[in-house]
């Protein structure tokens, strides 16, 4: 296990999910961890439980990422570590799809995290890791995902520019983009338990490796980025799906 002793992270979505178990990844390699979240409930019971410091802030909102990074400037001074992942879930066919549900995923999966990234720009140390959270869907063509997939896609070339933006300074930018995860996402989408379970054996029949990937497997990912193991590696995608997208 890489030591992280000393590192100053920044994760925003971190009360929960893929979020939730990169804090517990980089706490336990020793750095320095603020996690984010958009209600002070939850964010609060996360942050108690985890044992870093709590944010509140809606990645939606730059005025609140720009809060954000004031609060963190005047806390911890610069960071070494740069989580960009919360993100939302959305799904529907093209003919029907609403402004409403275009705008919610590309204010919060797109448009936030690049404002996050930019504004978080200036707090960054020489050689510090930027990673965003991305997913498989990026580079496929599943039906009811055009919104979501193309605001990942989107995030992927955001990236690859930014790690040839930062390149002078050393700053590290990549992504870690998962396929099917056991998060409370998938809890979100309000199936009952027979239904939950038909999802997931429809969803493993599609990857060759025959489960669904954990949080934890993901956090482990972030955390190499984050350590001198991945110093060569910069505007590389990672893709997490059991060979889900090779199939």
């Amino acid at each position: 296990m890489e030591n992280l002793t000393g590192k100053i992270a920044v994760i925003t979505g971190g009360n929960s999910g893929i979020g939730y178990a990169t804090a517990k990844e980089l706490k336990a390699r020793g750095a320095i961890v603020i996690i984010t979240g958009r209600r002070q409930d939850a964010l609060d019971k996360a942050a108690a439980e985890l044992g870093v410091t709590g944010l509140v802030a809606d990645q939606s909102s730059i005025s609140q990422t720009t809060e954000l990074v004031n609060k963190v400037s005047a806390q911890f001074g610069r960071i070494d570590i740069l989580f960009i992942n919360a993100g939302i879930v959305g799904t529907a066919p093209i003919a029907e799809a609403t402004e409403v549900l275009f705008d919610n995923i590309f204010n919060i999966n797109f448009r936030g995290a690049y404002f996050t990234l930019s504004k978080f720009i200036p707090l960054l140390n020489d050689g510090a890791s930027v990673v965003f959270l991305s997913s498989n869907t990026a580079s496929m063509n599943g039906a009811h995902s055009s919104i979501y997939s193309s605001g990942k896609a989107a995030l992927n070339s955001v990236m690859r520019i930014a790690a040839v933006e930062l390149a002078q300074r050393r700053i590290r930018v990549n992504a870690v983009s998962p396929g099917p995860t056991h998060t409370e996402i998938l809890n979100k989408l309000g199936l009952d338990e027979a239904a939950r379970k038909g999802l997931d054996d429809w969803l493993i029949e599609r990857i060759p490796l025959k489960k669904i990937g954990t949080a934890e497997d993901v956090a482990k990912m972030v955390a190499y980025f984050c350590g001198d193991a991945a110093s060569f590696i910069t505007g590389a995608e990672v893709v997490m799906d059991g060979g889900m997208s090779l199939a």
